[in-house]
């Protein structure tokens, strides 16, 4: 008699933050977990935790075929390479190979990496590569849920050095007084494993922010109370983002993409209250527990 084992989940973006939480908690929930890569090496820690490992080019149809073949269901990521000025086109080609990988390999289950202003046709920068891969996969009729993030706590981590060492917290978000929501990535990957989870078949939209909205304001303010000294808010105007963006590398194509992706935050063309067909799911963790644990400590 063969013994059977359980199929697994197929978890992407395992060398970045909500991949690599995605996977972990569907580990610890005890479940049955194949992570993609690109690079062997880039598995060998998941291996050591017992995760089944593929190597897939995410651009390739037969290896991302394979890679999605009898599975329970599959996180997928579309990375985004801003240093290439092809950056969109690129993303088209990834969001084409894996819908059609995933039909190719019946894949009964999606949860899909988005964000919050997919709903918005135009004026959102980078969020329109995230729209593209929605649309792509939703075309396939494979159950999903598309898991819109709100602006990632981590985003803040640069900054965040700069007014360790100066006293000062730059930011393109105006105005400083304002909230917006924003989430813990580890948040996002744990949504992502309960969501692959869940006892459901239709296909979704769930907006997932943190327990609460933070202004530039209020993020001077947890770093200083951390640090035990003043620190102020400096709002970069427009005309400043491409200097203070220098050290990203990003190509003229990544740069446009992010100022106008920006100034749709600032304008509150980005809603995460715009699509009234998403679910709302609120994470756990706070600003202050993503600084302790990166760089506070």
């Amino acid at each position: 008699m063969t013994a059977s084992f359980p199929l697994p989940y197929v978890v992407f973006g395992v060398t970045g933050r909500t991949g690599a939480a995605a996977a972990d908690a569907l580990l610890r929930a005890g479940q049955s977990v194949r992570v993609v890569v690109r690079d062997p090496a880039q598995g060998r820690p998941w291996a050591e935790r017992g995760a089944e490992v593929a190597v897939a080019d995410l651009t390739d149809l037969a290896s991302m075929t394979k890679a999605l073949s009898q599975v329970q269901g599959a996180y997928v990521v579309s990375p985004q390479q801003y240093n290439r000025e092809d950056l969109f086109e690129i993303a088209d080609v990834i969001a084409d190979t894996t819908a059609r990988a995933a039909v190719a390999a019946n894949v009964p289950r999606l949860v899909v990496l988005s964000s919050v202003g997919a709903d918005r046709k135009s004026g959102t920068g980078w969020i329109g590569m995230n729209r593209s891969f929605e649309q792509r996969l939703g075309a396939t009729g494979i159950p999903a849920t598309f898991l819109r993030a709100a602006y990632f706590m981590e985003n803040w981590m640069p900054m965040v050095g700069h007014a360790m060492r100066s006293g000062t917290l730059p930011t393109f978000l105006a105005p400083a007084q304002r909230p917006i929501p924003m989430v813990a990535t580890i948040d996002v990957g744990s949504a992502a494993a309960a969501l692959l989870q869940a006892e459901r078949t239709g296909t979704g939209i769930v907006t997932l922010s943190g327990p609460k909205d933070y202004a530039p304001n209020d993020v001077a303010a947890v770093i200083s109370t951390a640090l035990r000294k003043p620190v102020d808010v400096a709002v970069l105007p427009e005309a400043e983002w491409p200097n203070a963006l220098a050290d990203a590398h990003f190509s003229k194509a990544a740069l446009a993409g992010f100022t106008e992706m920006t100034r749709s935050l600032n304008d509150s063309h980005i809603d995460i209250k715009s699509d009234s067909n998403a679910i709302e799911w609120a994470g756990t963790t706070t600003l202050e527990q993503v600084f302790h644990r990166l760089t506070l400590t």
